[in-house]
């Protein structure tokens, strides 16, 4: 990730700011690490707003702990501080699946680089949703390629939740396949390429897939409506 600015309290170096919460690079006992700090939204009410942001807070904790015991690489969960609304977790070194889908499509595409990595996004999807975990914001930014394994190591979990509906699993999988769409459409049709590994990887693939037709039909309707 590619750092923004420096925080002066001389240990934290922001690397990105959304909507609900910053993310910075530190130090842990020694360790390299990522804080992610949720951030209270002043439009709320103090006690309301202090309960809604440790409830997504825990869920982040309990939906990244989940997905590693389902068999999916997350990072390391380290600490979790309820007072300063903090996760602390393993830094993992490698670049996202973003960066490398745009250099093949600018530099010509690598079948081969293409396939292990699209085989790894499917299988890992298939085993989140086998497992009732729906990820919430399945984009190439949220998966990383660690460097020395080049595995596949899935991040932000914070729109995580659980669910065994196959409409919640199909939603997951029109949100990725809308964000490969939209950025990565030079290097070919990259979703039927983890929907192949995603049927390998989901015993309830079936269900799942047939919803996702429905939910692509919703989403035509919409794009012609509007």
């Amino acid at each position: 990730m590619e750092v923004d600015k420096e925080v002066n309290d001389g240990s934290l170096i922001l690397l990105k700011q959304g909507a609900e919460a910053r993310v910075f690079d530190s130090i842990f006992v020694g360790r390299r690490c990522i804080v992610k700090e949720r951030f209270s939204k002043k439009y709320r009410h103090p006690t309301l707003d202090s309960k809604l942001t440790l409830k997504r807070l825990n869920a982040e904790a309990r939906c990244m702990t989940k997905a590693r015991r389902l068999g999916v690489s997350t990072p390391v969960l380290y600490a979790v501080d309820p007072k300063l609304n903090t996760l602390t977790f393993e830094f993992i070194e490698g670049p996202s699946v973003k960066d490398i889908f745009l250099e093949l499509g600018i530099n010509g595409v690598i079948h081969e680089r293409l396939d292990d990595v699209a085989k790894q996004i499917g299988d890992a999807i298939g085993k989140l949703h086998d497992g009732g975990l729906i990820h919430g914001d399945l984009t190439t930014s949220n998966m990383l390629i660690q460097n020395g394994t080049d595995l596949l190591v899935l991040i932000d979990f914070g729109l995580s939740f659980t669910s065994t509906l196959p409409e919640d699993k199909a939603v997951d999988l029109y949100v990725l396949e809308r964000a490969l769409l939209s950025m990565h459409s030079s290097c070919g049709d990259v979703m039927e390429r983890i929907l192949g590994a995603y049927k390998k990887s989901s015993k309830q693939w079936s269900s799942t897939l047939n919803k996702l037709a429905q939910v692509r039909q919703r989403g035509r309707k919409r794009t012609m409506v509007g």
